[in-house]
């Protein structure tokens, strides 16, 4: 679960430094569309590092770790499909990358429901 403390602090320094940028250095109407894309993918991806930090917290409280394991991962996907397409999006212009933000949705909600698998497991 290592990885998962790695992937915490790495996407939670890129969530608010990017946050921050949006906040900053998009300003200005022509941009608002833009800074509200990263804005929200920063979002997501702040509160998925946080789960991913608590995951790997959790990591010694649940007989089989199968299931934070697949979570943490669900979430990474999560992180790259969802919060990439937004950045991608408002940093390209591309909208045609806002096809793959529901994979990035999708696997999110698999991560969280297997994150309750394993608490379920573990109260069982």
């Amino acid at each position: 679960m290592r990885i998962s403390v790695m992937m915490a602090g790495l996407n939670g320094a890129v969530a608010v430094g990017l946050g921050a940028f949006a906040a900053h250095g998009l300003a200005g109407t022509e941009m608002d569309y833009a800074r509200g894309l990263v804005e929200k993918g920063a979002h997501y991806q702040l509160v998925h590092a946080v789960a991913l930090a608590a995951i790997a917290g959790l990591v010694h409280q649940v007989p089989d770790e199968k299931f934070l394991r697949l979570a943490a991962y669900a979430m990474l996907v999560g992180i790259l499909f969802f919060c990439g397409s937004l950045y991608i999006i408002a940093f390209s212009g591309v909208t045609a990358f806002g096809t793959v933000a529901p994979i990035g949705g999708f696997s999110f909600i698999i991560g969280w429901l297997l994150l309750a698998a394993a608490g379920s497991r573990r109260f069982a």
